[in-house]
């Protein structure tokens, strides 16, 4: 697989058809228009099996899209490795990161009758990475690239055996940046080495993700688990409450209240290393939330949540008001209450 040059398909209807899924040619020149004719997966696409050169990849936290589940892989060119210094991850040119978003029809049946939404791509090419959404047709038979994006009516039945519904947004191109963006560019979210010093469960068995790059010859720099910083899973109710609601925020807040990114005038910083807690929003009076604040006057009120702007903000789907601002059309029920509990389990007199 080579990258020789980027090009930009669009297509004004929201619903792929299989007529629009003509021959294509893989003649190294991204993005295709059909995500089959990049050859990461082998057999039938939707079972998303991938081939050697694709290595498949966890967060140990991930991003709250709708309740959506997810399925991640790299491609690293042939002959390329990641290098990891001063624990910042430096990706080749050509490396694709593919991410996909899928419903079961049952979610106390994960695996069975599962839908595949949409699949993301992102490429680093010669200028830069690039966001590339392709949308799966009704029949689950291949996925078509739309920078205009899209949205798709979602029924599955949850957990506690309700059904429900959901009209699931796919971003546009353009808007993948506005989450995607430190100091202007646009950058991966959830392949940070934090996010990837933990363990997932390969063919071969259990072994640390940095570690298995590592050993495969895609990674660099890797000096051992303990010698990196690493996240937590914020599910995980037998960890620490503060560690889970770090690790929450990080992955879903960070990437645009952080130094770097487009939030970062608003002083609001919600990395998981954080330890300020003026940053953290622990008394801090938000510089520009304007009716998003609602009638409240501080990010954090130590012990206190149902007071503080943001659970509240967390808590709404309307524009104006919801944090964030994209990437969800419901509230993240259980996010919120996680998020509630650490609040209220703040001392009263850390202000």
């Amino acid at each position: 697989m080579l990258i020789i040059s980027a090009c930009t398909t669009e297509s004004s209807s929201s619903e792929i058809k299989e007529t629009a899924l003509e021959d294509e040619l893989a003649d190294g020149r991204f993005p295709y228009k059909r995500l089959s004719t990049y050859g990461f997966f082998m057999g039938e696409l939707h079972d998303l099996i991938p081939v050697n050169e694709v290595i498949p990849y966890r967060p140990a936290s991930s991003l709250f899209t709708d309740y959506a589940f997810k399925s991640r892989f790299i491609f690293f060119p042939e002959g390329e490795k990641a290098i990891l210094a001063s624990n910042e991850l430096n990706f080749p040119e050509g490396t694709v990161l593919i991410k996909n978003f899928y419903y079961p029809a049952d979610f106390r049946k994960t695996e069975e009758n599962r839908r595949i939404i949409e699949t993301r791509l992102l490429i680093n090419s010669e200028k830069g990475w690039e966001a590339f959404p392709y949308i799966w047709n009704e029949n689950q038979t291949d996925a078509v690239l739309k920078v205009v994006g899209g949205e798709s009516e979602v029924t599955f039945i949850d957990h506690s055996g309700k059904k429900q519904l959901i009209n699931y947004l796919v971003p546009n191109k353009n808007q993948c940046k506005t989450c995607h963006n430190q100091n202007e560019t646009l950058v991966p979210i959830g392949v940070k080495v934090q996010h990837l010093n933990h363990e997932f469960e390969y063919k071969s068995g259990k072994e640390n993700q940095l570690a298995h790059w590592t050993e495969s010859g895609k990674l660099e720099g890797f000096e051992g688990v303990k010698a990196h910083p690493a996240m937590v899973n914020y599910e995980d109710k037998n960890l620490p409450l503060d560690e889970r609601a770090m690790a929450y925020l990080d992955i879903n807040c960070s990437h645009c209240h952080s130094a770097a990114g487009p939030a970062s005038t608003s002083g609001l910083f919600l990395t998981y290393d954080e330890s300020d807690p003026r940053k953290l929003g622990v008394s801090k009076i938000p510089v520009a939330a304007g009716n998003g604040a609602g009638t409240y006057d501080f990010d954090i009120v130590p012990g206190n949540a149902d007071k503080s702007i943001i659970p509240h903000r967390m808590n709404s789907t309307e524009v104006g008001i919801a944090m964030p601002e994209l990437g969800r059309t419901t509230v993240h029920t259980e996010g919120v209450q996680l998020i509630k509990d650490w609040i209220n389990g703040m001392d009263k007199e850390n202000k």
